[in-house]
């Protein structure tokens, strides 16, 4: 079995916590990110499935197997790090090749695996050229092969895309996730790249500071984040997050926004969810799910400052607590020093708890 199972796990180094109380299932054969800012924790966990850092408490289970005390070389695990670990002195065929021949696999097999993953990778014309001749994309290109031609069941990747260009991350996205699929591997990948994550997991883990914040769906944490860090680490740009006071309106349960005005009305879900709440709350909305109102029923801010930026055009709003952003098409007629006149799209609001930063969830 290459389910992995992650029970109350904790790591600490002296008097630092680097996680905390982490319970997290992998299913057999998905493909897991670890998705967050530096120091949160996610290397941490991933050093401790592959056997590199014991737990301070907890378990780690392969399957219903306790790996406390297997050593990393029997745990069954492919690892890619941040910085390419090959052999330079060898050509791309004898770097592929090395794990099987230390194996003891036969002649044929061991060429009949490097052609397969030589292929897969595009590799194949490079096969007979010196490791130290190539350049840092084909070099992790080549790590992740030979890590990858041993066929783990557990194939764990640490940021392995983030001293490549940004053109060649966007193909080996695609080349990882169809390594993935060909294989059938349980995969965890760390990355602080939401897009990394967000186009290759199946699902999403979170973290902050040693806690994990949600665990989810690519749409799920992107339309219904847990709290406010994920609101905000979410998205390119995050969610916009104003604060305001529910109020009853003659349209129904709004948002007093102060200086901004009131906002729509809200759904009748989280108008019920947010009734009989007290104190503050943020009124979060995505900078992707706003419209331009042009019967004036909206937010009035002004432009200070516009992003076009090919098929988009990402648009600052207002200053202070109350800035805002909005993306719009390209072509969008607004210029810094206009007042516009914006939207949300009322099933894309989120409200959050002001002193918590938990989500009011609709029907919660």
């Amino acid at each position: 079995m290459s389910a992995i199972h992650l029970k109350n796990l904790v790591k600490t180094f002296g008097d630092f916590t680097a996680l905390k109380t982490m319970d997290l299932d992998i299913a057999d054969g998905e493909f897991m990110a670890l998705l967050g800012p530096s120091g949160c924790g996610k290397s941490t966990t991933m050093n401790m499935i592959a056997g590199m850092e014991e737990p301070t408490s907890g378990k780690i289970l392969f399957g219903e197997r306790d790996m406390a005390g297997v050593p990393m070389g029997r745990r069954g695990v492919g690892f890619v790090f941040q910085n390419y670990a090959i052999f330079t002195h060898m050509t791309v065929r004898q770097n592929l090749a090395y794990g099987p021949r230390m194996r003891g696999a036969a002649r044929a097999e061991i060429d009949r695996r490097v052609g397969a993953i030589a292929e897969l990778l595009q590799l194949t014309p490079l096969l007979d050229r010196k490791a130290d001749r190539l350049s840092v994309n084909i070099l992790q290109r080549v790590a992740i092969g030979r890590s990858a031609i041993m066929e783990p069941a557990i194939f764990l990747l640490d940021e392995p895309l983030s001293n490549v260009d940004a053109a060649f991350r966007a193909v080996m996205r695609t080349e990882l996730k169809q390594l993935q699929r060909q294989f059938r591997q349980t995969m965890v990948y760390v990355t602080h790249d939401q897009l990394e994550a967000m186009t290759m997991a199946d699902r999403i883990a979170v973290m902050d500071h040693g806690v994990l914040q949600q665990v989810g769906t690519p749409l799920e944490v992107y339309n219904n984040p847990a709290n406010v860090f994920v609101a905000r680490f979410i998205g390119a740009p995050g969610m916009n997050l104003i604060k305001g006071r529910p109020s009853e309106s003659d349209r129904g349960l709004v948002v007093d926004l102060g200086a901004l005005g009131v906002s729509p009305p809200l759904p009748d879900d989280l108008a019920s969810a947010l009734r009989g709440a007290r104190g503050d709350v943020l009124y979060g909305f995505r900078p992707e799910q706003v419209a331009l109102a042009p019967d004036g029923r909206g937010l009035a801010l002004p432009v200070t400052f516009v992003e076009r930026i090919g098929a988009r055009t990402i648009v600052h709003l207002g200053e202070g607590e109350g800035a805002v952003k909005a993306v719009f098409d390209n072509d969008v007629g607004l210029a810094i020093g206009q007042t516009a006149i914006v939207a949300p799209e009322a099933a894309s609001v989120r409200l959050f708890d002001a002193s918590t930063g938990r989500a009011i969830r609709a029907g919660g």
